[in-house]
């Protein structure tokens, strides 16, 4: 599974994380971005008024100052805070002694054979021989349900992620039931796809209609590098079944609808509703043969897809496995492999001139493979105990101000606000690092193995991940390691996590002033809590069930406010060409405005008895748009703008032209760019 740092306060995330995107060797401009605490005057550009562009006041200098690391398709705070991670693990990586035991000892072979490029190359296609050997062997229909059965692999998080396009057959996720929180279910999504969306395949447009070609170029090359025979025919072949996967997958703002996703079957039914294939074959092949009850999230996509499995030709599947088990192989194959499949999504998708050198990559895998052993390696050495305190002190601030914030609204009924405040108040915020580390005794790490590692690393997830079919639900359960740069709301857990890593400047500094603090982690927090009031995680309760506990009113009000917010944003144009949309962007934008509301009133009560800058709002504001400090290239701003649930950064620090003290502190008049009259500034919490 090809997995992503980028943040989920930034990007959404495929439940993983790749320092593979990490950048190149920090430039003095970016690193000192991190350890930076400005002075108004200092930090702003002052060319350009507040109240015309506030991302651009602030950021203003460092954007014409700083150039994209060639290996990277955007730069940014996040990416500095990543790239300093990355040194200290891979430090801790390299401290580790050649007699240690344990999950040390696999952590440092499992990084030593992922960065051992020339042995890698020297084995060829030798360790992948095998898995291709297996897919040559599929005689007949049932064998090849088997076959997709056994490549699912967990996890794909359908509320933490947009990315619905997984390469398996099917996207699978385990998790508590949407309206039985007191069990784990086993969710089946839509899957299939080697590009992003189903738009990649859809849309008529000069721009996708060529990158479906590289994408088809990319196919072929990756079958001819493997060494496949007739390779421009079997790619066609290829090309051809996941366009019409594509044509069956359901839209992006379908996949956001939770209340579509909430399809009961059983396993009896999977062979009427979604005709073409042996469920029972496939649920055997992935080890769910004993699950009687699933989450189909895309109904339609799962029927379409097993249409697809009953009348495709048996061929077009198999060139369809082998071309997905190479392309997913890649960095533990020859480097030409991985070169190319860098050419395509890297270059191509998202502009990246440059690939991420190998130590990064190697790093990506042992993150990948054993997230929990190097963060607590990570947490031992960086996280020290006062940060927790001070930020566990700041998320009951923060808590504390949405429970005023709720009693302050004039238009909630009661009996809503009841089930709001029961929210917050049975909410677990987990900071720094998980309450119970994940085991890696069963995983079997052999110095030399760099592909055998990878595919044994994803196998024992996935064991994990079934087994707790049988478990009780852990509302603790993290879903991110401590060493990642992120943050997030598990609404059905009704939970959050804050891992150590973005718990550094200039989010959080223990040396640094409440002000940028709360302007910075503080309004990353209140976005994350609102994320359990936005137009998602308001259908889930204070037990993380898929109810409606609104009334009709409240409902009417708050989805007239969303929409007065979603009209905003799709007025933004980045390009003559494409606009945001605002819909697909407004459950974080909701959470952006939220968050950063509450946090400044929470910023504001923790001023009490104690002296006050004369700036003091100044700083706030100027923390929170510096903690969105990045640009992009051309295309993976493009690529963001069509498939991810968030607004670019610029935009996202657009949200304080709703809130009434941003104008007081910055004197912002009428007529300047951002300023909106009272009655327009959209209130929501």
């Amino acid at each position: 599974m090809q997995f992503s740092i980028l943040t989920l306060r930034r990007r959404p995330l495929q439940l993983a994380l790749s320092l593979a995107l990490c950048g190149a060797a920090l430039a003095a401009a970016p690193a000192a971005m991190a350890a930076e605490k400005p002075a108004a005057a200092s930090s702003a550009k002052t060319a350009v008024l507040p109240g015309d562009d506030f991302f651009d006041y602030v950021n203003g200098a460092w954007l014409s100052s700083t150039e994209i690391p060639a290996d990277r398709s955007n730069w940014g705070v996040s990416a500095v805070l990543v790239e300093d991670s990355n040194a200290r693990i891979v430090k801790l990586i390299e401290g580790i002694r050649a007699d240690s035991g344990g999950d040390a000892k696999k952590v440092a072979d499992f990084y030593a054979s992922a960065l051992d490029q020339a042995g890698i190359d020297a084995k060829g296609l030798a360790p992948l021989q095998p898995l291709l050997d297996s897919i040559a062997k599929i005689k007949d229909k049932a064998a090849l349900t088997r076959a997709l059965g056994a490549s699912l692999r967990a996890d794909v998080d359908p509320l933490n992620s947009t990315d619905f396009s997984t390469e398996n057959i099917f996207g699978l996720w385990i998790a508590q039931g949407l309206t039985d929180p007191q069990r784990n279910r086993a969710y089946l999504l839509q899957g299939g796809l080697g590009m992003p969306d189903r738009a990649y395949y859809l849309e008529q447009t000069p721009a996708m209609s060529a990158l479906r070609g590289k994408y088809l170029a990319h196919i072929i090359a990756t079958l001819r590098l493997a060494g496949v025979d007739d390779a421009d025919n079997r790619a066609a072949r290829v090309f051809e079944l996941e366009y019409k996967i594509a044509v069956a997958h359901a839209s992006r703002e379908d996949s956001a609808d939770v209340q579509k996703a909430n399809n009961t079957w059983y396993q009896a039914d999977f062979a009427r509703k979604a005709p073409g294939m042996d469920w029972k074959l496939l649920f055997q092949g992935a080890g769910l043969n004993q699950q009687n009850t699933f989450t189909v999230w895309h109904p339609g996509a799962i029927s379409g897809i097993a249409a697809l499995v009953g009348h495709e030709s048996l061929d077009a599947w198999k060139d369809f496995l082998r071309f997905h088990t190479i392309n997913h192989a890649h960095d533990m194959l020859p480097q030409a492999l991985s070169e190319q499949h860098f050419d395509f999504y890297g270059r191509t998708l998202r502009g990246t001139p440059q690939q991420p050198l190998r130590w990064k990559r190697s790093l990506a895998a042992v993150n990948d493979a054993m997230p929990d052993a190097l963060g607590k390696l990570y947490v031992e050495r960086y996280f020290p105990a006062q940060a927790k305190a001070r930020l566990q002190d700041m998320v009951t601030r923060i808590v504390d101000a949405f429970h005023s914030r709720i009693d302050q609204l004039d238009w909630m009924a009661p009996t809503t606000k009841r089930e709001a405040h029961a929210k917050l108040k049975s909410l677990y915020v987990g900071v720094g690092y998980p309450d119970h580390w994940r085991n890696y005794a069963k995983l079997d790490v052999v110095r030399g193995d760099a592909l055998g590692n990878m595919l044994r690393a994803e196998a024992l997830h996935t064991q994990q991940q079934l087994a707790k079919l049988n478990q009780p639900v852990d509302r603790t359960e993290w879903a991110m390691p401590a060493q990642l740069v992120n943050a997030v709301n598990l609404p059905m857990q009704n939970a959050m996590n804050f891992p150590a890593a973005i718990l550094q400047a200039p989010y959080f500094d223990l040396e640094g002033s409440d002000a940028m603090n709360y302007g910075g982690i503080g309004a990353t927090i209140g976005h994350e809590i609102s994320h359990s009031f936005d137009d998602q995680g308001a259908q889930f309760d204070s037990k993380g069930r898929l109810r409606d506990w609104w009334t009709k009113g409240d409902s009417a009000h708050f989805q007239k406010a969303s929409a007065a917010l979603a009209a905003q944003y799709s007025a933004y144009k980045p390009f003559p060409d494409l606009a945001l949309n605002g819909q697909q962007t407004l459950s974080e934008n909701l959470a952006d405005l939220a968050g950063v509301a509450a946090s400044y009133d929470a910023y504001r009560a923790s001023l009490k008895g104690k002296p006050v800058a004369a700036d003091a709002d100044q700083q706030f504001f100027i923390g929170y748009a510096m903690s969105w400090r990045e640009k992009s290239r051309d295309a993976a701003l493009r690529q963001a703008i069509l498939t991810d649930g968030h607004s670019p950064d610029k935009y996202r620090t657009a949200t304080v032209r709703n809130l009434d003290a941003w104008y007081k502190a910055f004197d912002v008049q009428p007529g300047q760019g951002l300023y909106l009259a009272p009655a327009e500034r959209v209130k929501v919490w």
